[in-house]
Order: structure tokens, then C-alpha cells, then sequence
């Protein structure tokens, strides 16, 4: 690969995954700030690694400088950053108040990230990917279900409502996350989002109005974004389901035409 030379990386294949250990960094961090229950910099430091997770695999592609060992690195910092670290913090907590269970759902949670992980790696070579050729995801990204577990805690923060906090809901929360990390449904990427041009504009000025928000309100914005993440979540099984539906029928139509077949 030409990122590799006489054995070694090249500096421009050390970026990325450079970024990638940063992210990892990040995230592991933020179980310290756990322990010592400071709650808004382990979260903030786990969004954080999420960040860079989104950045790496772009510089990556912008330097050509892809590699089989950035791809398990990544992956590796996603398991450990977006699974044990959101596992353990939501743990501390929260789910420490009800032991038995709460435990099992952060368990289940770590390791749902990790296989959903694994099952992404073993894909990257299969040629037939139904719902990657469409645009789409299988089940929800890891950096996203870290979000999106972490959503309770962004109500709570604002509000200060204790219901957010209770460990029984979420234990349940936690464990509604885990199961859609694993699913098999067809989810919501960059690729499947294709606005039409006479929106483009809007779209550019909200995502800067978007990004001044997070920065003064952080964690009304993230819940924001959790939630309206969840809300689009039938919008894209329905537009998969068009797509799947077409490709059907286009295959039925290449198949039925006449001389189909023949040699």
C-alpha cells in the first residue's frame, strides 16, 4: 500500500491514526473525570473523541493514506471510547444505584459496541452490501449510540429533573441503545442524505447557526440532536424500504425481458 515504505508508516499515514490514539485518549479520560464525578467533562471528553473519530477517517481519505492497520486501530478506539467508557461513566452515574441490573445493561451495552465493531470489520471486504450501496448504515453507528446513551444525562443537566437520573429507566434506555447498535436495520448516513439544491443555502446558514449552539448551549443541543436523530430514524427505514422495492423490481424486470439469460 503506499502508505506503507520500507516496513514502516510514512508521517502522512501517522496522521490520521495519530488522531485516532487522541480519540482514544479522549474517551478513556473521561472515566477518570467519572470517578471523581465530575459528569460534564467525562461526557464532554467522550463527545469529544467522537469528534476526532469523525475527523481521522476523513484525513485519511484526503492523504490516501488508508491503511489496514488505521482501520483496526479505529476500531479498536471506537470499542473502548464509544462502549466501556459510556458504559462505565453512565455506571458511575446512574446504574450504581441499582447494581444487579444496571450492570448487566452497561455490560450488554460495551459489548453490543463491540460486536456491532466486529461485524463492520468483517464486512469491509463483501462486495455485496445491500444497505452500504444504498447509503446507508447497519444499526446505529458507535460514536452515535454513545450520544444517544448519553442523552438522559443531557435532559438532566439542563433541567436538573431527577427522573432522568433514575437507574431503573436507564437500565432500559441503555439497553433500547445496545439492541439498535446490533440491529440489522437500515440507518440514516451522510450518503443517504442528499438535499436539492434550492435548499443547499438554508442548510449551510443552519448548520452554523447549529454549531454556535453547541457552543453556547451545549447540552441542550446535543439532546436536540439525539432526539431528532430518533425521529428520522422511520424516515430512513421507509426511504430504504423505496429503494429495496425498486432494485426489486428492477431485477424482476432485467430478469423477465426477453433474451434474458441467453448466451
Amino acid at each position: 500500500m503506499g502508505s506503507v515504505v520500507s516496513g514502516g508508516l510514512t508521517l502522512r499515514a501517522m496522521l490520521p491514526n495519530a488522531i485516532t490514539s487522541a480519540a482514544l485518549c479522549s474517551g478513556l479520560t473521561g472515566i477518570r473525570f467519572a470517578i471523581d464525578g465530575q459528569w460534564t467533562y467525562a461526557i464532554a471528553l467522550v463527545v469529544l473523541a467522537g469528534i476526532l473519530d469523525g475527523i481521522d477517517g476523513r484525513i485519511a481519505r484526503l492523504l490516501n493514506a488508508q491503511s489496514r492497520f488505521g482501520a483496526e486501530l479505529d476500531s479498536l478506539a471506537d470499542s473502548l471510547s464509544f462502549g466501556v467508557a459510556p458504559a462505565l461513566i453512565l455506571f458511575l452515574w446512574s446504574l450504581q444505584d441499582w447494581p444487579r441490573f444496571g450492570w448487566f445493561a452497561a455490560l450488554a451495552f460495551a459489548i453490543c459496541c463491540a460486536l456491532r465493531l466486529a461485524r463492520f470489520n468483517a464486512r469491509i471486504d463483501v462486495d455485496e452490501q445491500p444497505h452500504k450501496s444504498a447509503g446507508f448504515l447497519t444499526g446505529v453507528p458507535a460514536p452515535v449510540g454513545a450520544g444517544l446513551a448519553f442523552t438522559p444525562f443531557y435532559l438532566w443537566h439542563e433541567t436538573g429533573y431527577e427522573l432522568f437520573r433514575d437507574p431503573v429507566l436507564m437500565t432500559l434506555w441503555l439497553t433500547v441503545i445496545a439492541i439498535l447498535m446490533i440491529s440489522n436495520m437500515a440507518t440514516i448516513s451522510w450518503g443517504s442524505l442528499r438535499p436539492r439544491r434550492s435548499i443547499r443555502l438554508p442548510l449551510i446558514a443552519f448548520t452554523g447557526l447549529a454549531f454556535a449552539a453547541l457552543l453556547l448551549e451545549p447540552w441542550w443541543t446535543l439532546a436536540t440532536i439525539s432526539l431528532t436523530y430518533l425521529a428520522l430514524m422511520p424516515y430512513g427505514l421507509v426511504k430504504y424500504g423505496r429503494i429495496k422495492r425498486r432494485r426489486q423490481l428492477e431485477a424482476t424486470a432485467t430478469a423477465s425481458a426477453p433474451g434474458a439469460g441467453v448466451l
